[in-house]
């Protein structure tokens, strides 16, 4: 799920993906890939599940809770025997359909945890539980951080990556020098990190914990394939810094709210992607607060005004 962009940005974002719905591909020896028609301004062409290995596979982010996609995924691995499904994190575009592939192929679930905040919500915090959330999806495994998952021709290593997500993980293949990245790094667009689902701090974090691993290819939850991926990583986390220093220029200039951010940030954003926009500020206003920088009148929360400490 992506962050509204604005006009400024200097990462290479790659927005090349003709891959068409329901079609398997395969994008290196291994690695098919079949995109679900669920296009849309957060999701760009639609979620992008994988399917690893040969004749014995496993199905990574088996998508939204579609008939349809189930289909196309179980048409792909016809013949073959599916013994794995991972779920990179609990929005309902990558995990509502675990269950439908489970059931018709028997394969255990496997991902970091069902769903939950990155943080207690506040009492003076609207409830405003997040839409995309899949709140009733439980991992027949948890993995933790390290943990390596084997089959047939395959081994990959859960890699938490928290941030869009409190229960983001990666999955890595070491030996081949890949990684599925989820939705934490996309090569079309930045991700969106809106509390108390997503955490900035959390976010950052997992950035640098991914430009430190040696796998060089990235497979998003959305989008075309990253080559050279922790250079792109490090554009992202140049990015954010980039969108932190925009908040305390305008803050020098005076208290804000969020709103009055957003217009003085996001030149000519979608006003469909101003609600997004706002909750990405509030990210980073949220670890500015915890770090000391920015203050907040009350907690920081949406409807907060805030001012330079």
């Amino acid at each position: 799920m992506s962050e509204p962009s604005d006009a400024e940005d200097d990462i290479p974002f790659n927005r090349d993906f003709p891959l068409k719905p329901g079609v398997a591909d395969e994008v290196v020896p291994g690695v098919r890939r079949v995109l679900c028609d669920n296009p849309g301004p957060f999701t760009f062409t639609g979620t992008v599940s994988y399917i690893v290995g040969r004749g014995t596979v496993a199905i990574i982010d088996p998508g939204p809770d579609s008939e349809a996609h189930a289909r196309a995924l179980l048409d792909a691995v016809r013949g073959e025997t599916v013994t794995h499904i991972f779920v990179t994190h609990t929005h309902k575009d990558h995990s509502a359909n675990a269950a439908r592939i489970k059931a018709a192929t028997g394969a255990r679930v496997y991902a970091e945890g069902p769903h939950r905040a990155s943080r207690p919500r506040f009492e003076s915090e609207m409830h405003k539980p997040e839409s995309g959330a899949d709140r009733g999806f439980v991992p027949d495994v948890r993995l933790g951080d390290g943990d390596v998952v084997t089959g047939k021709g395959w081994t990959l290593e859960a890699v938490t990556t928290p941030g869009h997500t409190a229960n983001h993980m990666a999955l890595a293949w070491k030996d081949r020098g890949l990684l599925f990245a989820g939705d934490h790094v996309m090569g079309w667009s930045t991700s969106i990190v809106a509390p108390p689902d997503g955490s900035m701090t959390d976010y950052m974090a997992s950035l640098e914990k991914l430009s430190m691993r040696g796998e060089h290819l990235y497979f998003a939850g959305h989008g075309p394939e990253i080559p050279d991926a922790p250079r792109f990583v490090r554009f992202l986390a140049r990015h954010r810094r980039a969108r932190e220093a925009s908040i305390l220029h305008r803050l020098a200039k005076g208290e804000a709210d969020i709103p009055t951010l957003v217009r003085a940030i996001y030149i000519g954003l979608d006003a469909r992607l101003s609600g997004a926009a706002g909750y990405s500020v509030l990210a980073h206003l949220e670890d500015l607060v915890a770090r000391g920088v920015v203050l907040a009148d009350g907690d920081p929360i949406i409807e907060a005004r805030y001012r330079l400490a």
